[in-house]
C-alpha cells in the first residue's frame, strides 16, 4: 500500500512510545518509575464526573454544533475574560476534542508551502509535526538554558522574515516549565505585529504557576486580533482523557476552522462539555490543591537532580516538568532515556523527543507521588556513578 507522500512529513508524540515500552517491561515484573507521561495521576475531581453522569442521564448524547454547545461557550468566555482582563466573546470561542485540534486546525487553515512557522524548540513535538505536515517550513526558535528556556529575543528577530505566518509560544512550557518573561512576551508582540504574523499562544498550563502568575501575549497592542490562545481543561481538572479543550480566535478565523472542525471530528462530545462548564464554574481549590502538590513535588525532584554528579537542573516556574541537563554523564539524550529505563526502571524521555535543541537534556515529569520520586532519585544517584 503506498501512503501519500504527506505522511512522511509527519511525526508523533514519543512520550506515548515511552510510556508502552515502560509498560512492557513493567509486564514482565520489573518495578517502574513512570516519570516520562505527561498528565496529573490526580483523578478528575468527583463534582465534575457528577456533571457529566448528570448531562448523560439528561440526554447529552447527540451531536452539538461544531463550535460547541452554545452555554458552554459562554461560561468559557467569560472565564477568559476575568483572566486575559478584557472581554472575550463566545462568538469567538471554538470547543474542540483536546487542545491539538486548536494547534492543527490554526496550521492548516493558515500555513502552507512558502510560509515559514516559528516554534519553540525544545518544545511540544506536535508543533513541528503539523508544521511540516501542512507543507510549510518550520522555524526552531531555541530556548536557551542560560535563558531559563526561553529564546533570545535578537536571535529571534533574525528568524523573523516576509515568510513568517505564524509564530507559537507556549508558557509555561513543555518540557522545560519555564515561562516566558514579560518583556519579552511584549517584544514577541511587537515582531509579530511588524511582519503580520498571527501568534498561537499555547496556555494550556496557565494554572501551573509556582512563583509569578499568568500574563498572556493578548495583554499587548493588536494581539487581540492576530493571537489564538490554545486552552483546555486537560491539565488544570485531569481531565486528560475527557477530551476537551478549546480556543480564543480572532473573528476573521472563526469559520474557516469552524468548517475544519466541521470536516474532521464533527463536535466535541456534549456530555465532555457539560462537565467543563461545570469545571469551570465550580470553586477553584481542587486545582490550587494540586498545583500546590506539584510544587512540593518540583522541590523534591530538582533539588535531588542537583544532588547527583553530571547532572545539573534549573528551577521550573511553571507546568509539571523539570529538564535537566544531563550532559555531565557523558550519554546522549537517547542513551540516558534508554539505559535509565532498562538498567534502573525509571522511566523519562530524551530531550531529543522535543526537538534538536534537546540534545544534552532529558525530561522528568513529577506528575507522580512524593514516594516514588525519591525512589527514581535514589535508583539515579545509585547508577550515576556506575556510567
Amino acid at each position: 500500500m503506498k501512503l501519500a507522500s504527506r505522511m512522511s512529513r509527519l511525526g508523533t508524540e514519543t512520550a506515548f512510545e515511552a510510556l508502552a515500552r515502560a509498560k512492557a517491561l513493567e509486564a514482565q515484573g520489573r518495578s517502574i518509575v513512570f516519570l516520562g507521561i505527561g498528565e496529573p495521576d490526580f483523578d478528575t475531581p468527583e463534582h465534575i464526573i457528577d456533571a457529566a453522569k448528570d448531562a448523560l442521564e439528561s440526554g447529552f448524547t447527540h451531536y452539538t454544533p461544531s463550535t460547541g454547545i452554545p452555554a458552554v461557550r459562554e461560561v468559557i468566555a467569560a472565564d477568559m475574560s476575568a483572566r486575559l482582563g478584557y472581554e472575550a466573546s463566545a462568538s469567538n470561542v471554538i470547543v474542540t476534542p483536546g487542545g491539538k485540534p486548536i494547534m492543527f486546525f490554526t496550521i492548516l487553515a493558515l500555513a502552507e508551502a512558502g510560509d515559514e512557522v516559528i516554534y519553540p524548540n525544545p518544545g511540544f513535538p506536535i508543533y513541528e509535526s503539523m508544521i511540516r505536515f501542512a507543507g510549510a517550513t518550520p522555524v526552531p526558535m531555541q530556548l536557551r538554558e542560560e535563558l531559563d528556556y526561553n529564546p533570545d529575543i535578537d536571535e529571534l528577530r533574525s528568524l523573523v522574515s516576509p515568510r513568517t505566518k505564524l509564530i507559537i509560544i507556549n508558557s509555561p512550557n513543555n518540557p522545560c516549565g519555564s515561562v516566558i518573561p514579560e518583556k519579552d512576551l511584549e517584544a514577541i508582540a511587537e515582531l509579530a505585529n511588524e511582519v503580520d504574523a498571527v501568534v498561537l499562544s499555547d496556555e494550556i498550563y496557565k494554572d501551573f504557576y509556582f512563583e509569578g502568575e499568568h500574563v498572556s501575549i493578548t495583554k499587548f497592542p493588536g494581539m487581540r486580533e492576530r493571537t489564538v490562545v490554545l486552552d483546555g481543561l486537560s491539565k488544570s481538572y485531569a481531565m486528560t482523557g475527557w477530551r476537551i479543550g478549546y480556543g480564543l480566535f480572532p473573528g476573521e478565523l472563526v469559520e474557516p476552522i469552524t468548517r475544519l472542525v466541521t470536516n474532521s471530528v464533527s463536535c466535541t462530545a456534549a456530555f465532555s462539555q457539560m462537565a467543563a462548564m461545570a469545571a469551570i464554574q465550580a470553586p477553584q481549590e481542587p486545582v490550587y490543591s494540586m498545583v500546590a502538590e506539584f510544587k512540593q513535588r518540583r522541590d523534591i525532584l530538582v533539588d535531588g537532580l542537583n544532588a547527583i554528579p553530571g547532572i545539573s537542573c534549573p528551577m521550573p516556574k511553571g507546568a509539571f516538568y523539570a529538564f535537566p541537563n544531563i550532559s555531565g554523564t557523558g550519554l546522549t539524550s537517547q542513551d540516558f532515556e534508554a539505559r535509565l529505563l532498562n538498567e534502573t526502571g525509571v522511566s523519562i524521555l530524551a530531550g531529543t523527543s522535543f526537538g534538536a535543541f534537546g540534545e544534552g537534556y532529558a525530561r522528568f515529569s513529577f506528575a507522580n507521588s512524593q514516594d516514588n520520586l525519591r525512589e527514581a532519585l535514589r535508583r539515579i544517584g545509585e547508577w550515576v556513578p556506575t556510567l
